[in-house]
């Protein structure tokens, strides 16, 4: 208990297993010990999510309606432009994210739209915004150019454990995705990498993705845990209620655990959560949640449900973190010369 909110990298899976196993009493204790050493309690980061490009994705991810293989009905858009997703940009700013993370059904980036994002990334960052992507596979000239442009965060999910994930994607493998995960943080490029439960999965292998993220020689800044959104079309339409709230609650908590300094956010499927459920999230050390009406193609709780949410709860949300700075040392500034 003397090391709770230690960074480590060398977390053993009996470890994380024995950490999730523990009483639920004790499990909420230690996570909320890690929190707090790190971490304002009280204080929830915001991300909004816009699908910049919908549909028709190579990959045949078994749980995603934008796959090209599986049989839903999100169709294959054209590629957002630019001015739109400075719109949505505006509307997520003016609700209270900080972060916009911008997602196209890509198995990786065309040539012919890569310009495009970036420009995409130049503008949201000049409106005042964190900027993150989730575009699939990345080849290094596309992570340094992203780099240039001032990317903040880069999202490349593992989804599960290595050895259930063949079971859910056969287009590329585990190490595909390590892969790119390891090119962006060498370019300084924030990751964001999470999971999916209730696809069928063991309670082991929920202990093993977070065992996967923990032992990174830098873990990723931000771990989206997302519960399953059965959707009809494909392949896991039948896995409906496959975890029950408290198995839930203690990945995040044991998440919290392992990863003391990492932003962990509730993502998909928190329309089945009930308000205590997501209480007890945020109690065992949940920091960040997806804030709008819709995550790519799937309901997400309508953003003044949060609020009302974080009222009763007594909590706030986080502000930009690159404007309070700048607005600290501008008051500093002022001090100086007034003085």
């Amino acid at each position: 208990m003397e090391n709770v909110g230690q960074v480590r990298h060398d977390w053993t899976l009996e470890e994380i297993r024995a950490i999730m196993d523990q009483p639920f009493n004790d499990l909420m204790f230690q996570a909320q010990l890690a929190h707090r050493q790190h971490f304002n309690p009280n204080t929830v980061q915001t991300s909004t999510l816009v699908n910049i490009k919908s549909g028709g994705c190579a990959e045949d991810c078994s749980y995603c309606s934008q796959s090209a293989r599986n049989h839903t009905e999100i169709e294959k858009e054209q590629m957002m432009e630019v001015q739109e997703v400075i719109e949505q940009a505006l509307v997520a700013k003016e609700r209270g994210a900080t972060r916009l993370c911008m997602g196209a059904a890509w198995r990786n980036p065309t040539k012919k739209d890569f310009p495009r994002v970036l420009e995409m990334v130049r503008v949201v960052k000049d409106l005042g915004l964190e900027t993150c992507l989730t575009l699939g596979m990345l080849n290094d000239d596309q992570v340094k150019q992203l780099k240039e442009a001032g990317l903040d965060y880069y999202n490349h999910n593992l989804d599960t454990s290595e050895a259930f994930y063949p079971k859910i994607i056969t287009t590329r493998s585990y190490q595909d995705r390590l892969d790119t995960i390891d090119k962006v943080q060498e370019a300084g490029i924030n990751v964001c990498s999470g999971g999916i439960i209730g696809m069928g999965e063991q309670h082991k292998d929920r202990a093993e993705l977070l065992r996967t993220f923990a032992t990174m020689r830098v873990h990723p800044n931000s771990v989206p845990i997302n519960l399953l959104v059965p959707i009809e079309g494909t392949p896991l339409a039948h896995m409906k209620d496959q975890t029950d709230s408290f198995e839930f609650i203690r990945v995040i908590a044991a998440a919290r655990i392992v990863m003391p300094q990492t932003y962990v956010r509730l993502s998909a499927g928190r329309m089945t959560l009930t308000d205590e459920a997501q209480a007890l999230c945020f109690l065992a050390g949940a920091n960040s949640i997806f804030y709008g009406d819709k995550l790519l193609t799937t309901e997400n709780p309508e953003s003044d449900h949060d609020i009302q949410l974080f009222k009763k709860l007594g909590i706030e949300m986080q502000q930009n973190v690159k404007a309070e700075a700048e607005a600290k040392k501008m008051a500093e500034q002022v001090t100086e010369l007034t003085a």
